[in-house]
């Protein structure tokens, strides 16, 4: 009984901790590639480095989002929480 007790105890403490991970490299790129294409790709004529960036996030998701992040400001778009 006592370890059943510990074992509910660790849970409650570990659980809500896990809701508050963040993102990894790849949601986060494609949550910025996703933000662009409803904010700003109607309204703009973008670079090629946007499009390249965008089709590499899972692949190569540390290079593609600065670039994303930048063109989002750029556009004065404000970047999504990475939770």
């Amino acid at each position: 009984m006592r370890g059943l007790a510990a074992m509910i105890i660790c849970a409650s403490v570990v659980l809500p901790m896990t809701a508050f991970a963040q993102m990894s490299d790849a949601d986060y790129c494609n949550a910025l590639s996703k933000l662009y294409r409803e904010t700003v790709s109607s309204s703009a004529t973008p670079d090629a480095t946007v499009p390249e960036a965008m089709s590499k996030c899972a692949t190569s998701p540390a290079g593609s989002i600065p670039v994303l992040e930048k063109a989002l400001k750029d556009n004065k778009v404000t970047l999504p929480k990475r939770t």
